[in-house]
């Protein structure tokens, strides 16, 4: 751990809809470098929580802050230029762009040249232009994905259209990274070279990253810690092996308590 001052701070936060309490007095810290799990069984609140650390939920309660800055009623465009970045549980590329497209997305939001130097086709603009293709082509290079730069996001297998999201998510230059099921409909063999990929980024980019991941053997592969989400709640937390053998974790999990 890099520092004592979290970069991520969740304090007490919950949101209801209706009266259904989706997640409640949640507590949750991040630590600049830090590769963190979070897991539950299914229904537990994990992909909610994403959508409140990202602005497309608002919480009902609680505070979120990202270096000491309240990120509670941002949208989420605002929290990504503030260094949120991730990516979804079911992959929501733009399938007609191409791949080298898909990535040059999330520069957008970081662009230099105004509308104006676009509409009006300045040098700024074509500067510009000419940065994003080589930095785009640089993060397909991380991912094997620069050969089929020119190919419709759609036309990738499975496994390739996961990268390609994370290298999307990547290039908003995030400081938190949050992927959400990237091992999701791979095979073991491509889920054993994504937990390789995501140890790689985390030390290559200087990222924290909190992942949900259902594959355990992924998360305990990869995580430094763990917290555990049952029914919007946090039950647990710890390194792996503490949560591999929490009595509530595993109650949880099999649905009856462990003597």
């Amino acid at each position: 751990m890099k520092t004592k001052t979290p970069l991520l701070k969740v304090d007490s936060v919950g949101i209801h809809f209706g009266g259904l309490k989706a997640v409640s007095d949640v507590n949750v810290e991040l630590y600049p470098g830090e590769l963190v799990g979070l897991i539950g069984p299914n229904g537990a609140g994990k992909t909610t929580f994403f959508n409140l650390l990202t602005g497309v939920y608002v919480p009902t309660e609680g505070t979120i802050s990202l270096e000491g800055e309240d990120l509670k009623k941002r949208p989420p465009y605002k929290i990504t230029q503030k260094g949120i970045s991730r990516t979804f549980q079911n992959i929501r590329l733009f399938s007609e762009l191409s791949v080298i497209d898909n990535v040059k997305v999330a520069y957008h939001s970081l662009s230099k040249h105004s509308i104006l130097s676009s509409i009006f086709r300045m040098p700024s603009h074509f500067k510009g232009e000419k940065e994003m293709d080589e930095k785009a082509i640089e993060f397909l290079k991380i991912f094997n994905l620069d050969q089929y730069k020119d190919e419709k996001a759609k036309n990738l297998p499975y496994g390739k259209q996961r990268r390609l999201e994370i290298a999307r998510a990547l290039a908003a230059n995030p400081k938190l990274l949050l992927l959400d099921e990237p091992a999701a409909g791979m095979n073991p063999q491509e889920t054993h070279e994504l937990m390789n990929l995501i140890a790689l980024i985390r030390e290559k980019f200087d990222l924290t990253v909190l992942l949900i991941e259902h594959d355990m053997p992924l998360v305990m592969g990869v995580c430094e810690r763990i917290y555990v989400l049952d029914h919007g709640q946090l039950i647990a937390q710890g390194q792996p092996e503490e949560i591999r053998n929490n009595p509530k974790v595993i109650e949880a999990y099999l649905g009856e308590e462990v003597s």
